[in-house]
């Protein structure tokens, strides 16, 4: 018989990196959650988690025993929402990560909106540009921008994007248009966090490594650096397309430009999907 004392306990010190959150979230105390899996430990006769005053991580004991416990949690709480869906509720936590300013700007709202509609879950959104591993960070959904690298995950397109070459009238007006790539040579080009622009043209794929006098790894700080006249940046339509629309940036060497590439919820595989996962999947990609 399986034994399922400890596990939850395992599974959300892992997922908390923390006794003490861990015990919050389960509502016991700190005492109860560390009695639990020192007990797991000694009944399987292995280390699962290093801790020190500071710092609590997995053993590579640890991180194989819990992703099966996390994937057995996931399938007993699915099994409770099948019963529950029956009312039509979902409940439960979900924990979502997106990338940090497309995540403020498109996906929070629309979590927001979901949760209005569904009052008894909870949600943490986690907003970061980090590629963060969603089995060990106990992540629910990763919504992912751009090409995807192959995985065993679940990946489902939400929508789409494109990346815009861009700057003021003004900029135009005094430095001239380019209307070949070449020309970016006499230009101050504004790089973001990689050092290279990406174009296509007849069908062929370009990376062009352009020189400027900005770089930042913050897509509204290059954003602010163009409309104030300092250069051409190349930007996603979600910084740009409201400046676009009202003429106070315009785009450059469209022609050059790569096809758009997809925006992708992404999560775990799993036999029987959560309905909140599913639900919530449906829900943005019907709003966006």
């Amino acid at each position: 018989m399986f034994h399922w004392e400890g596990i939850a306990e395992f599974v959300t010190v892992a997922d908390e990196a923390s006794f003490t959150a861990a015990a919050k979230i389960l509502d016991i105390s700190t005492a109860q959650v560390s009695r639990k899996l020192t007990a797991l430990e000694q009944r399987l006769g292995a280390k699962l988690v290093r801790r020190t005053t500071r710092h609590v991580s997995l053993t590579d004991v640890g991180i194989i025993y819990y992703q099966h416990c996390k994937q057995l949690l996931q399938g007993l709480e699915q099994a409770d929402q099948a019963v529950i869906n029956m009312s039509g509720v979902l409940t439960g936590h979900l924990k979502v990560t997106a990338a940090s300013t497309y995540g403020e700007k498109r996906i929070a709202p629309l979590i927001n909106d979901f949760m209005a509609l569904h009052e008894q879950l909870t949600i943490e959104l986690v907003l970061s540009n980090e590629r963060l591993d969603l089995v060990r960070d106990g992540f629910d959904l990763a919504i992912r921008l751009g090409k995807l690298e192959d995985s065993s995950m679940i990946a489902k397109k939400l929508d789409t994007r494109v990346q815009h070459l861009c700057a003021t009238p003004a900029y135009l007006e005094k430095y001239g248009t380019p209307t070949q790539l070449s020309q970016l040579q006499h230009h101050n080009c504004l790089l973001g966090s990689t050092d290279y622009w990406r174009f296509c043209h007849g069908g062929k794929h370009h990376k062009l490594h352009p020189k400027g006098t900005i770089s930042c790894n913050n897509g509204n700080a290059l954003l602010d650096a163009t409309l104030k006249g300092m250069g051409l940046a190349q930007l996603p339509d979600y910084y740009v397309q409201d400046y676009l629309d009202r003429g106070e940036l315009v785009t450059v060497l469209d022609e050059y430009r790569e096809p758009e590439d997809g925006i992708w919820a992404v999560y775990p595989y799993s036999q029987y999907p959560s309905p909140k996962v599913t639900q919530l999947v449906d829900f943005l990609k019907h709003a966006m």
